[in-house]
């Protein structure tokens, strides 16, 4: 049987506490099980953000989505996760990953690296949380016996590492441009999708329980239309028809009923059942998984 869907959204837009808390509420109302925040300079900052979210709501789990392991040291790190797990009622998902937007790390202050060197980074803050978090004698404690962990990324050395330590683990569905400092990406076709969740279950092949797969989707749009919608998409990513485009994993875009079946055919395909949407999607994407929750009741 096919894993049950989980949907998530990613909020990116600081806020003041009021407008903040009405729109974890709204989430909440639409039926998303999970409230992300990323770990980018100019966005909100992920614990505080993650604690008034759970002030403002009940059911949904709490998650970064994800943390940049150089922005963090992992004594320092153990501290925040205990701390916001604890006021948050045991709702908090661990995200982590490498970092992948040099000048952010210039902005701080902080040594960017290589690539090795950033998975290295990443591996002992992982290491050092368990052994912080996983002794009785740690102090402040988190609710949970184990916050769960999502790594997301595409290469070998971090899908190799997410088979080894994470529950849940994150296809972003798009690729660092070479030799970019800004972080920008273009987006992967559904056989790059295939390649790298091929190899991370080859290299998790010996797990005694299999780990959640999510994607990052970029674009959401329920319509009769998806032309006029793509066509930012298609002026930021020349090299895509819009053929090309809608066949894009992380791109849902069409009439609902087209949606949905795209959604149930990735979940078949990549074996992808936690989506996350980013937040100027929040809308759209709702009657996406209000039809995936009426077939699966």
């Amino acid at each position: 049987m096919p894993r049950p869907f989980r949907f998530g959204v990613s909020l990116l837009t600081p806020a003041p506490a009021g407008e903040w808390r009405a729109k974890c509420r709204r989430a909440e109302q639409l039926g998303y099980d999970v409230i992300l925040v990323p770990d980018h300079l100019g966005m909100p900052a992920p614990f505080p953000a993650l604690v008034a979210a759970a002030e403002a709501t009940e059911r949904p789990r709490l998650g970064t989505f994800v943390l940049n392991a150089g922005f963090w040291n992992p004594a320092l790190l153990a501290r925040e996760i205990a701390t916001t797990d604890a006021l948050t009622g045991g709702r908090l998902e661990l995200g982590l990953g490498t970092g992948y937007v040099q000048s952010e790390h210039e902005a701080a202050g902080l040594p960017y690296g290589s690539p090795r060197e950033r998975v290295d980074h990443l591996r002992h803050t992982v290491e050092e949380l368990d052994r912080l978090l996983g002794s009785e004698e740690y102090l402040p404690r988190p609710a949970q016996p184990r916050v769960p962990l999502l790594l997301g990324g595409n290469g070998d050395r971090m899908l190799r590492l997410a088979a080894e330590r994470a529950d849940i683990v994150g296809f972003t569905g798009v690729r660092l441009v070479p030799g970019t400092t800004t972080g920008k990406l273009e987006p992967a076709d559904a056989e790059a999708v295939d390649e790298r969740v091929a190899r991370y279950r080859e290299l998790a092949a010996g797990r005694a329980e299999p780990a959640e797969l999510n994607l990052l989707l970029q674009l959401v749009a329920v319509t009769d239309d998806p032309e006029p919608v793509l066509k930012p998409l298609l002026e930021r990513q020349p090299q895509l028809t819009l053929h090309r485009a809608l066949a894009l994993p992380v791109v849902l875009a069409g009439p609902l009923e087209e949606v949905v079946a795209r959604v149930r055919a990735q979940r078949e395909r990549f074996g992808v059942s936690y989506l996350t949407v980013l937040e100027p999607h929040m809308e759209a994407f709702a009657p996406v998984m209000a039809r995936l929750r009426e077939e699966s009741a």
